[in-house]
């Protein structure tokens, strides 16, 4: 009877002490009104830069530190905020258009955390998937929290999404017209 008891006590014991640890997990929602995602694109001749909104989006705390997210941006958003006028809107129309984004068919682009790595007390090393035309790709960039905000930014390379347009990655003797494959952006979240 003695053995009997000393195993029942551990239990006892191990059940006692899970039931009063908990971890705890919070799904903050994204403020996507006060939110800014902004783009810079680079060519031989300039830049030009702009806006995208997000549709949706969300990030995972465990114990208060990052765990994991999602967004959905909203690519029929795409505004230029360097121009004025009537380049402003060619140069939106010509990035809306299938020789860039193609948002006609592809609306949307979505990113997916899929490993989170703390760097220091709010920073954090983030490889997510990047979806965009259909096309998923593996990005990583560093990503600060502090309070109810967070601030990211990344570069993606658009020719591993076929965005083609004035790429040297897919047409030889663009000379001046070229415009490089990598863009930025510049992520101000809110939650």
């Amino acid at each position: 009877m003695k053995n009997l008891k000393n195993p029942l006590v551990l239990v006892l014991i191990a059940f006692a002490t899970l039931s009063f640890t908990t971890i705890t997990k919070e799904v903050k929602k994204v403020n996507t009104k006060e939110s800014k995602v902004v783009w810079k694109g680079y060519k031989v001749t300039g830049s030009h830069e702009g806006t995208v909104s997000l549709q949706s989006g969300i990030l995972n705390f465990e114990e208060d530190k990052l765990v994991g997210g999602e967004f959905t941006i909203d690519m029929t958003s795409i505004a230029v905020t360097d121009l004025s006028g009537e380049y402003q809107k060619k140069l939106e129309g010509h990035l809306k258009s299938d020789d860039f984004f193609g948002v006609n068919n592809h609306p949307t682009a979505k990113l997916v955390f899929t490993k989170v790595k703390a760097k220091g007390k709010n920073s954090y090393e983030v490889t997510a998937d990047l979806t965009i035309k259909n096309k998923t790709n593996p990005v990583t960039f560093q990503i600060s929290v502090y309070g109810g905000k967070a601030t990211a930014s990344l570069k993606v390379d658009r020719a591993k999404y076929d965005v083609k347009y004035g790429s040297t990655s897919f047409f030889d003797g663009l000379k001046d017209k070229a415009i490089y494959d990598e863009f930025d952006l510049v992520v101000d979240l809110v939650f």
